[in-house]
């Protein structure tokens, strides 16, 4: 049965290093928004464009597992709401879920961004310690039992 893995997290913490990993191990497809609004849009920012980027690539996700095929969405997913949607999608047409939510604390997320905005790599985007802060406020962590639902 495929799965669909779900990447939570807040930026800097290393959602797009774990979806390149599990792409070679797994493997599945991987469908990250920031690559392509990088290489399209030049702007990570954009959140009309964001949300049709998204929408093209659950599509893009859904034909693949409905073809048997693994798939990654490196999307961040800050809100259960969201998640629970992606869900039960996937449940609609036979895939598993997975859910895979990296934890890191506020001072090694900026820290990381930091570092990361001294030399951007491609297909990132700078990000200012106001925007982290204000995303914080915004971002709903996975529960316990959220986490134990999606054991594959």
């Amino acid at each position: 049965m495929p799965t669909l893995h779900l990447i939570c997290g807040l930026p800097g913490s290393g959602k797009s290093t774990l979806a390149k990993k599990l792409e070679v191990e797994l493997p599945a497809l991987r469908l990250t928004p920031d690559e392509w609004m990088a290489r399209i849009l030049e702007d990570g920012f954009n959140d009309k464009k964001r949300a049709v980027v998204e929408s093209i690539q659950w599509e893009i996700a859904q034909k693949g597992l409905q073809l048997g095929i693994d798939v990654i969405l490196d999307n961040g997913f800050w809100i259960r709401k969201e998640r629970d949607a992606f869900r039960d999608k996937a449940k609609e047409i036979g895939a598993r879920v997975k859910l895979h939510y990296l934890n890191v604390p506020k001072e090694k997320l900026w820290r990381r961004l930091k570092k990361r905005n001294n030399n951007l790599p491609s297909c990132t985007f700078p990000v200012k310690e106001s925007d982290l802060n204000e995303w914080i406020k915004n971002f709903e962590a996975p529960t316990v039992d959220e986490l134990r639902q999606d054991k594959v």
